[in-house]
């Protein structure tokens, strides 16, 4: 059982959902996936990553989901991508990763747990309190996004929860990319999971990005790198070597988790 993957590593347009709306069509063009394949984009890509909510946060069924239900059904693929969704009148917005189905349906909606504080998005963005786990092509997939990837704790909860996959989508600076690449291949060694990294590049007001989206294998080998440019990343992903890797080396049996 295999499942392809088309990771958008994307230079998002700042605070204009339209113009990165017609970068994503344009690079899914160039490179259209296969029907059933995992179309991943990168934290807030409609807009960059601006604590500005009256330029980023929509409710709920606004226009970037309907962007991704859109993709989704276009392509026949399941959508991942990052949001910002507005709560009640007065209440901080909600950064999330949204996955949604060809039929349109969403499959998962999970909210960040850990906003980064360093950078205020805690003044603007409410945590998130529950992990979230999915279907789709065969696999388990689970929920991150950007900040999380630092705590090992969030990842583990999602393999309680049969995660075989671990999807995290970023906005995650230049000046610590190392920590990037050593986070998600060290949060696929510890879980015997794929891990999935799909990071933004270019440059905002703030920050600057140098993509090094990955797909990191259950052992974590990097087994594709998308380098510093905009592009999309493809891959497959093989059910077996998960299965495999976990019965022949049984550390979350001996964890409690298997």
């Amino acid at each position: 059982m295999t499942l392809p993957i088309h990771a958008i590593q994307l230079d998002s347009v700042w605070e204009d959902k339209a113009a990165s709306f017609a970068k994503v069509r344009a690079l899914l063009a160039a490179s259209p996936p296969p029907q059933g394949a995992l179309v991943v984009l990168p934290e807030m890509f409609a807009t960059g990553f601006s604590c500005a909510v009256e330029a980023t946060a929509e409710p709920e069924h606004g226009e970037t989901e309907f962007f991704l239900k859109a993709l989704a059904r276009d392509h026949r693929c399941c959508v991942v991508g990052g949001l910002v969704v507005r709560q009640a009148q007065g209440a901080r917005a909600l950064n999330q990763a949204l996955a949604v189905g060809p039929d349109g349906e969403i499959l998962a909606r999970y909210t960040k747990r850990r906003p980064f504080s360093l950078g205020g998005e805690s003044a603007v963005h409410e945590r998130g309190h529950a992990p979230v786990v999915f279907e789709w092509g065969g696999f388990r997939l689970g929920l991150l996004v950007c900040y999380d990837l630092r705590f090992p704790e969030l990842a583990r909860d999602l393999v309680r929860l049969g995660a075989e996959v671990i999807v995290c989508i970023a906005a995650w600076p230049v000046k610590r990319f190392l920590h990037w690449m050593t986070l998600l291949q060290a949060r696929a060694i510890e879980n015997q999971a794929y891990v999935i990294g799909v990071n933004r590049t270019g440059s905002e007001p703030a920050y600057s990005y140098n993509g090094r989206s990955l797909v990191v294998d259950p052992q974590g080998v990097i087994i594709a790198d998308a380098g510093e440019r905009e592009q999309v990343l493809c891959s497959t992903l093989e059910h077996a070597i998960v299965s495999e890797w976990r019965a022949q080396f049984p550390a979350l049996r001996d964890a409690a988790l298997a």
